[in-house]
């Protein structure tokens, strides 16, 4: 089994902001897989398939990103699952706007939504996929950048970038963390 959860802010007046970029490609996977995200469980909207045997869940907690990680603990502890088996889609202020790194673990760097998921899960290692955003312009506070729509230039190359981050996740189900690294943490 695997949860693949995305962050995100519940609402439309989120719905399209860069700090939401987790549940687009959450809502991508749903779509190519033909998976409604119609039940709430756990404090997120989820929705379930199996592939080769394999339950997956994608899951997109409705509480606000700072508070993330009560749902994630609740549904791996529904599920009965570790977190070895959890993966997180996120953005991430640090990486230029496009670009994916993933990473089988390691620190929150200042965002939100992983430091509730570690307070959670002290300890826990589990996979992340972090899509860049890129950096405010000068004078733009983070939390004010984060909560905006994409600009007209990011708008053109966003279907791409989640369809990119969205073959990431799949290729770590399909081939594991390694081969995504080796694949998606390049510069397209």
């Amino acid at each position: 089994m695997k949860l693949i959860v995305g962050l995100g802010n519940p609402g439309k007046r989120y719905q399209a902001t860069r700090h939401n970029v987790g549940f687009l490609v959450i809502d991508e996977l749903a779509r190519q897989n033909r998976i409604a995200l119609d039940e709430e469980r756990c404090g997120a909207l989820v929705g379930e398939w199996r592939c080769g045997g394999t339950l997956l869940v994608l899951a997109k907690p409705q509480s606000f990103m700072n508070r993330s990680g009560m749902a994630v603990k609740d549904l791996l502890d529904h599920y009965q699952v570790t977190a070895d088996d959890l993966v997180v889609v996120f953005d991430d202020l640090d990486l230029p706007f496009g670009r994916i790194r993933i990473r089988p673990r390691g620190g929150a760097a200042g965002h939100r939504g992983i430091l509730s998921i570690q307070e959670h899960l002290p300890d826990a290692p589990f996979c992340r996929v972090r899509v860049g955003i890129g950096r405010p312009p000068e004078g733009m506070e983070a939390t004010d950048y984060v909560l905006e729509p994409f600009n007209a230039a990011e708008q053109d190359g966003l279907r791409e970038v989640i369809e990119r981050a969205a073959a990431s996740v799949e290729c770590i189900l399909d081939e594991g963390v390694e081969r995504a690294m080796n694949r998606f943490n390049r510069a397209p």
